[in-house]
């Protein structure tokens, strides 16, 4: 707590009274979010953003949250920032395919993709960010969208039984999100993108057989381990997901600079904390799965290298249907072709691989 409001601190003196100036006329950025702020490490991260920039602005900048369909639909929320029904919005590209196409996924979990500390590089430091940015400039979207939120690994799936060949997902009913579900569907698997509170009731009637959502602490507050005994890791859908702050354009543009810039550097702060509380929370939750009678299992190699495979299928199908995403995905393949170098060599292997030294 003595940290954060250290920051806090330092990021109000920094940024937003420079000596001498006029302060702008203070802004108020009405939020509706995609998920329930209870969602402990998903939804919590705008409400947290709020509370770090209502104080870090000096009153400057002021954000109110609204629960998912309290001001807008969530489905609604791009399309209402960028027509300036709502002047801002808390949302991710995978969940707005609808408008932006596949491509937007990009920006939100690649699958066997980016882990978080490498699509953070990506983002910030190659050309993801430009890229993520020029997307909604050639929609004709008149926002300003800046990354603010990310999470640890997921799950990638519940099941009733387990799953321990190809054969076992045909035919299964299941509520999968983003790219991934193109993956599963190849495999025969049919996928539905249910909002957090209708998968429970979906699977209770029977309506879906299984289903992915998110990390363990969130799932578990969901419900899915009262029904689904088979928990299945890890999550090579989404081995990071990353999240939005979307500004209508008029309004980001009427902000000073000083506005502007502690709303970025808020955004990264959230970045970095929605991250660090998702990985802190989760093993109590495994934990208490294991207790209540669930199996937490990982892939096989056949069916990781399955899913790789026709992932890259789905790639290949994506790439050649529209160009921007080839365009994204040529751009960050080869950035993950040179972080391959370091990666390789920075960090430890997991338990059980061999690396092939060479004189290269």
């Amino acid at each position: 707590m003595l940290k954060r409001k250290l920051v806090v601190a330092l990021t109000a003196v920094g940024l937003c009274f420079g000596a001498g100036e006029v302060a702008a006329k203070r802004v108020l950025l009405k939020v509706p979010v995609f998920f329930g702020t209870h969602l402990e490490g998903l939804g919590s991260t705008p409400k947290w953003l709020a509370e770090q920039l209502n104080e870090a602005s000096g009153g400057q900048v002021k954000v109110k949250v609204y629960e998912p369909g309290k001001l807008i639909p969530p489905k609604g929320i791009l399309q209402a920032v960028a027509s300036g029904k709502v002047n801002a919005g808390y949302t991710t590209p995978g969940y707005n395919t609808g408008i932006l196409g596949n491509k937007g996924s990009l920006f939100s979990a690649v699958p066997f993709g980016p882990n978080a500390p490498e699509m953070l590089a990506w983002l910030y430091y190659g050309d993801g960010l430009k890229l993520w940015r020029e997307m909604y400039a050639k929609k004709g979207l008149d926002i300003h969208a800046i990354p603010c939120g990310l999470t640890a690994p997921e799950t990638s799936g519940w099941f009733s039984r387990p799953i321990d060949k190809p054969e076992d997902l045909e035919g299964l009913r299941m509520r999968f999100f983003g790219l991934g579900a193109l993956v599963m569907e190849k495999l025969g698997v049919s996928t539905s993108l249910l909002p957090s509170k209708e998968i429970f009731p979906a699977l209770e009637k029977g309506a879906i057989d299984a289903t992915e959502f998110s990390m363990p602490a969130i799932d578990k507050r969901l419900g899915f381990s009262k029904i689904l005994k088979y928990n299945y890791y890890p999550g090579w859908h989404q081995p990071a997901t990353v999240y939005e702050l979307v500004i209508n354009g008029k309004t980001w543009k009427k902000m000073d600079d000083h506005q502007q810039s502690v709303v970025e550097l808020a955004c990264k702060a959230a970045m970095l904390d929605g991250l660090a509380l998702g990985e802190a929370i989760q093993f109590p939750h495994m934990k208490a799965n294991i207790e209540n009678g669930v199996e937490n299992r990982y892939w096989s190699k056949e069916l990781l290298d399955l899913f790789e495979a026709k992932w890259g299928e789905v790639v290949e199908e994506q790439a050649a249907a529209d160009p921007d995403f080839k365009k994204i995905w040529d751009n960050l393949s080869a950035f993950r072709a040179d972080y391959k170098i370091w990666n390789e060599w920075a960090f430890l292997p997991r338990p059980g691989t061999v690396r092939i030294e060479t004189s290269e």
